[in-house]
Parts: structure tokens; C-alpha cells; sequence
């Protein structure tokens, strides 16, 4: 199972990444501490906004790469609730992932 991310930053950017324990890798943001939190160790994360599951790798990856090309606007959509498919035409592809509600990811 993987999971792919937006992560509200402070300064009001947002970080999208992918994880196969979603808890696990919001702490590392959050600490601070891990080689490979670049980013989030120079904009300071406030939280998960948004966060779909994922059956494998490659169908994560191909998310996450997809929402990394967004504008800041269509993430601010998603972290608003909004379905997947309101910013991507291809249905199919937006029915791969299942959007997990606040409270599983809010760690």
C-alpha cells in the first residue's frame, strides 16, 4: 500500500510526496532530522491537507508526479476537498485512488 501526500507548509507552499507508512514519514517532515526532507526542513510543515491511497509504486508515483506539475491553485482545491477528477479529465485514472478522510491521516 502506498500513499501520496500534500503537506501545507508554513510559508503557505505545498509539499506533495509519497510514503508506504504515511505516519511515519510525517514525523520525519516534522522532525526535522531526516536526509531526506530537504525541503521540509526549509519550509516547516503545519500538516497534512490531503492524502489518497494507492495500490502500488507505480500508480503512486504516476499521482504524485502528476500533482507535482499542478498549479497552486488546483492543490489548493484538493486540500479543499474537491475530487480528484475535478482537475484531472481522465476518470479512469482519478478512480484509482481513494482519498483518505482527515482523521487517518491527521497524526
Amino acid at each position: 500500500m502506498y500513499y501520496i501526500y500534500l503537506l501545507r507548509c508554513t510559508d503557505g507552499t505545498i509539499y506533495t510526496g509519497i510514503a508506504t507508512d504515511l505516519a511515519r514519514r510525517i514525523k520525519e517532515h516534522r522532525s526535522g532530522t531526516c536526509p531526506h526532507c530537504k525541503y521540509t526542513r526549509a519550509h516547516t510543515p503545519e500538516g497534512v491537507c490531503a492524502a489518497w491511497q494507492s495500490a502500488d509504486r507505480a500508480s503512486a508515483s504516476r499521482l504524485e508526479y502528476r500533482l507535482k506539475r499542478l498549479r497552486k491553485i488546483q492543490k489548493e482545491n484538493l486540500a479543499q476537498g474537491e475530487d480528484l477528477s475535478s482537475v484531472f479529465s481522465d476518470q479512469e485514472f482519478c478512480e484509482a485512488y481513494l482519498r483518505l478522510p482527515p482523521e487517518e491521516f491527521d497524526v
